[in-house]
């Protein structure tokens, strides 16, 4: 790219890059990045420069766990404002998860009607994950081909009808045709006869909703997709992990060459059972928020690689299903824009860096999808995609700020570090100070 071709120089005396953060300008031009320069480098003739000063500019977030609810449970969310949320959060990529929308995507049918009801509204690019159900083996390859990004599945019931769990039979046969392709399975590992055989409490005791959702749940199904998928030599991810006493297990796998991911999510790392108030239903998960012990573990295993990348899981609801009973209210959290900054938040006062947030929550998320020729740094060739976050700042959680469809948030009243002044996708800016573009987002599918 000659330098008369360049459109725009971002510069920033804080640029989260691959080899760290500095000072640098980054060259634009046909929404790529073409060049990561000197801070004072001269400005090609006819480009428009953006000094954000001290700010940092950041890859955009890449949250691959998101569930849009669109179409069929529109009220819940939709692409319009779940993609709004996310760019005023600094995410510029998501990838859907195939189930709470109606129809599931399961089969290449359901995943057109959803890219259809997507593409106009996307505010931000958008990729898909495909379902693995007991009687939907026939259309993993079809949907592969299609371009989904993976498969996911449900160990236990995942609390709609038209997504059924897997028995161990079902998991290792969907797992052998998906392995055949060379495709991703990503689990949601919590163990049936495990929760049977917990209490069944209800009422609006944190306590002991969370005694219905023991680690042992998480640990035991964990525990057989390890098996399973070093017998047939299949690709893993363990989605929203909770359970420290998984680790080790996780650990040990990784270590032996199991080809495994592990995700965890930002209310694992920010918010615990201690400070669940009755009848907050707001926290309700699945699995659960669990004590201040367990996520001081999560932290040391994201530090040291066990636990490979932070994504949001936001299941949002209406929030007349967030009922004070721990039982009945629907379990998820809305988290897509305060995901960065409640990470950031957590992660600085933890001792880490700009640079260990973005490897989490944008350079390992991209490389687990396919994506890390396109998305997730500041690098040359990849899509210009970026947050202006200004660290520093704080401010405290509104709800009736938020751009989610349903403001029902487990954040609210708490101060958080990092304000997004800016999102930008492919050298636009869609979002700045509450301001939004028209949708600039693009429909995503899986490197062929």
């Amino acid at each position: 790219m000659s330098e008369a071709e360049v459109e725009l120089v971002l510069r920033s005396t804080r640029v989260v890059t691959p080899d760290g953060t500095r000072p640098a300008s980054v060259a634009v031009a046909a929404g790529k990045i073409v060049a990561v320069l000197a801070h004072d480098a001269e400005v090609p003739a006819g480009a428009r420069i953006e000094d954000f000063g001290d700010h940092a500019l950041l890859p955009g977030i890449v949250d691959t766990h998101v569930h849009v609810n669109d179409p069929g449970r529109t009220e819940w969310e939709g692409f319009w404002t779940a993609t709004r949320a996310a760019a005023a959060g600094g995410i510029t990529t998501l990838v859907d998860m195939p189930l709470n929308s109606l129809p599931p995507t399961t089969t290449v049918d359901n995943l057109r009607t959803k890219q259809e009801v997507a593409r106009a509204k996307a505010h931000i690019d958008v990729g898909f994950w495909g379902g693995a159900l007991p009687d939907n083996v026939k259309d993993l390859r079809p949907l592969h081909d299609a371009g989904v990004f993976g498969f996911k599945c449900f160990l236990s019931p995942s609390g709609v009808d038209e997504f059924p769990h897997l028995n161990s039979e079902q998991l290792a046969a969907s797992m052998a045709e998906i392995a055949g392709f060379g495709g991703l399975l990503i689990v949601h590992a919590e163990d049936p006869h495990e929760l049977d055989a917990a209490p069944h409490h209800s009422g609006p005791k944190y306590d002991d909703y969370l005694a219905t959702r023991p680690r042992i749940s998480e640990d035991t199904a964990i525990k057989g997709l390890i098996d399973t998928a070093k017998r047939i030599g299949a690709r893993v991810h363990i989605l929203h992990l909770s359970s420290s006493d998984a680790l080790p297990l996780i650990a040990a796998a990784k270590a032996e060459g199991v080809r495994l991911t592990v995700e965890t999510c930002p209310h694992y790392l920010t918010l615990t059972a201690e400070e669940v108030p009755d009848g907050a239903s707001e926290f309700k998960c699945c699995p659960p928020i669990r004590e201040a012990a367990n996520q001081d573990l999560l932290w040391q295993a994201l530090a040291d690689g066990t636990i490979d990348c932070v994504v949001t899981d936001h299941s949002p609801s209406t929030a007349d299903l967030k009922t004070d009973d721990f039982a009945t209210a629907w379990g998820g959290i809305s988290g897509l824009q305060l995901s960065l900054s409640a990470i950031w938040t957590a992660a600085r006062a933890r001792g880490y860096s700009l640079d260990d947030v973005v490897r989490w929550m944008s350079a390992r998320t991209s490389a687990l999808v396919g994506l890390d020729d396109r998305k997730g740094a500041i690098a040359v060739g990849r899509d210009a995609d970026f947050a202006v976050l200004a660290p520093d700042e704080t401010f405290t959680v509104d709800p009736a700020a938020l751009h989610h469809r349903n403001r029902v948030t487990a954040y609210a009243g708490k101060t958080l570090h990092g304000v997004v002044k800016s999102t930008w996708l492919r050298g636009t800016r869609i979002v700045a100070d509450g301001e939004f573009t028209a949708p600039q987002g693009k429909l995503l599918e899986r490197k062929k």
